[in-house]
């Protein structure tokens, strides 16, 4: 079966729609949390997400908008995190409130535990590509899973550690990795799984436009263009 990976859309309407576009044919779609914070499109993207009817796990930024929480924010994500708070609709924030923090699932004869930062902190805490295998190990070592599905960090990465697929599908709508496409994974389970890190492209300066004009931090519109 073929499962599509996403992560960190971050209220970027545009990115969102291009990825959905460029997907093939998926059995399931996984999210790993972050549908809104930074963007400024939070509602058009939870609606366009709870459409797709896709698996999710809460994200920080998910859980900061709808508790009012800015505790850990820096100071420009936690202006853009209040402005969020203040626009979703009960209906979304509901949605996102429910969100659980971890989700365990079964694709195919493959286990998949999914958590937005790590399973020690499944909210806050990065794993970035550079991990140390001795770190990596140490962080998955007690999850009953064949595949490991992170996000947080906006940075794709496909490790193995001791047997067990970990995944990174990077962002969909605020990529840091130098790459300004909107990043996304399609996983191919069979008894050997193969990964895909995609990338696509998006108007960039659509989304860029939308952010000024909404009166968020123009920091967060001209990052967009450096994919950092």
């Amino acid at each position: 079966m073929k499962v599509c990976v996403l992560s960190d859309i971050h209220s970027n309407l545009n990115a969102f729609q291009a990825v959905l576009k460029d997907m093939p044919k998926v059995d399931s779609i996984i999210c790993a949390g972050d549908f809104v914070g930074y963007g400024a499109e939070p509602n058009e993207v939870v609606e366009l997400a709870r459409s797709k009817d896709m698996r999710a796990v809460l994200g920080n930024h998910d859980y900061g908008a709808t508790a009012r929480d800015k505790s850990g924010f820096n100071p420009i994500a936690a202006q853009a995190l209040l402005w969020t708070s203040e626009k979703l609709n009960k209906d979304n924030a509901k949605y996102l409130r429910g969100l659980p923090e971890q989700l365990n699932m079964t694709l195919g004869e493959k286990k998949v535990f999914v958590v937005h930062g790590s399973p020690r902190d499944p909210l806050f805490e990065y794993v970035f590509p550079d991990v140390s295998n001795q770190d990596l190990f140490q962080l998955t070592r007690d999850v009953a899973a064949d595949v490991v599905i992170l996000g947080h960090t906006h940075a794709p990465m496909t490790r193995i550690i001791q047997g067990k697929l970990v995944v990174n599908p990077g962002s969909v709508g605020q990529p840091r990795d130098r790459d300004p496409r909107a990043s996304y994974a399609i996983l191919d389970i069979k008894e050997e799984i193969e990964v895909t890190q995609r990338r696509v492209e998006y108007d960039i300066e659509k989304t860029a436009k939308k952010i000024k004009s909404a009166g968020l931090p123009s920091e967060l519109a001209t990052r967009l263009f450096f994919g950092w």
